[in-house]
This record gives C-alpha cells, structure tokens and sequence, in this order.
C-alpha cells in the first residue's frame, strides 16, 4: 500500500492521466499506463483520505475514511452490464468519505470528485433506497425534523450553496403539493455541493483545507441527514 503519512497534493500527471483516459478509454491503454494511475491517482488518493478522516472527525465523528479501493475510493473500473456505453474505466476519480452504520451508499457523507478540467466537493445521501426513501418523506412532513431541514437548506443558501437537481418534476402521488415543504418531496436523494475549475490548491497539502472549508459549510445538510439515517 502507498505511503499514507503524508498528503502532498495531486500532480500534473493526475490530470493529464485523465484527460488522457478520456481518449484512449480501453484496457490496452490503461495496462500500458497502470503505473501512472498507481503514482499519480491511487497514492495520493488513498493519502487523501488519510489525512482528511481525522479532519472531518472534528465536526462528523463517525465519519469511515477507509483509503481502499471499493471503501472511500471508487474503483476505475466502471459497471457496464446495464448500459450501451462499454467504454472500461470512468474518466475521474471519486472519493466518497461516510458517517452511519448502513452500507456507505445508504448513508450522507463527503463526495470529492476531480474530472479535468473540473473539481466536485459536495455532502449528502445521493439516491435513497426505499426505505430510506419513505423516512426522508415523513421526515419532511415532520413539524420539527421538516423544520431543521429547512433551516439547514436555509443556513447552506446563505454560505452561497444549493442543493442538487431533484429528481421529480411533479409532487409524488399521495403528498400535498401546497405543502410549505413539498419541495423537499421533488428529491430522491439530497445533496448540494459545488464545482470548479481546477483549484490550484489540487497541487499541494492546501488541498485538504480548501475541501473541509467546503465540507464545513455544507455539514448542516450532512448533519440533518445523518440523524435521519439513524432514525429509520
């Protein structure tokens, strides 16, 4: 396993990895280039996630920073059962730091996502699953837990952030449109987070204090969420 003392950075070869990926997106490229994905993705990936888990501790405790692959870091290789595009390895590399007892996939947590020529840092509990689903819904209806969501949303505004797309376009049969909150009910998943250009903060150590700035703003949305994962 890498070196995971120390955080130096990403590297200009992180990216031109990528970028370069993105042309040549078979397995014949990516075994001739194996090495640069372990030095200049993989390393300071899992050194990433060892240096930031005790970091966001501070504010999210339970938080899993685990820097294997298929753990806090997703594999390259991409799902193509399901899907017309056979293309072998996503073009970027995600991160995804988690708090709560549930599969990672089923609780909030902390999302980093680099794709040259952008960087993605968000927070939250991307796509329910049922019964998670149902939880958020009555949760949202809840005179006290509806409340806090809205607060949280409304502290995240004020920082200069939003939430994510919804994913329904009309009000899911069986809720009150006129809710005060039937806008929380357009979401099969919660999540706000925000994207850039490449920072040059990506190239250094200063790369973990520009993600928990970011982490921090956006801890009322993970916060609300979490509580809501462990009532269900």
């Amino acid at each position: 396993m890498a070196d995971q003392t120390q955080f130096r950075g990403f590297t200009k070869k992180t990216v031109s990895f990528f970028r370069a990926l993105a042309r040549h997106n078979d397995k014949a490229w990516f075994a001739a280039h194996r090495a640069d994905y372990d030095e200049h993705v993989l390393a300071p990936a899992q050194a990433f996630v060892a240096a930031i888990g005790p970091r966001l501790r501070e504010f999210a405790p339970g938080v899993h920073a685990d820097p294997r692959i298929d753990r806090s870091i997703f594999r390259l290789y991409r799902d193509t059962r399901f899907t017309n595009d056979k293309s072998p390895f996503k073009t970027h590399l995600g991160i995804f730091l988690w708090e709560g007892d549930r599969p990672k996939m089923e609780c909030s947590g902390f999302y980093f996502h680099l794709e040259p020529p952008v960087l993605l840092v968000g927070v939250g509990l991307y796509f329910f699953p049922p019964p998670l689903l149902d939880e958020f819904r009555q949760a949202v209806l809840h005179p006290v837990h509806g409340q806090a969501l809205e607060d949280a949303v409304g502290l995240l505004s004020k920082r200069g952030y939003e939430l994510g797309e919804p994913h329904y376009k009309r009000t899911p049969r069986g809720f009150d449109p006129a809710h005060p909150r039937a806008r929380f009910l357009l979401y099969h998943g919660i999540w706000a987070g925000t994207e850039s250009r490449l920072p040059d903060a990506l190239y250094s150590a200063r790369l973990i204090d520009y993600c928990l700035k970011r982490y921090r703003a956006l801890a009322p949305l993970h916060q609300w969420l979490t509580a809501m994962v462990e009532r269900a």
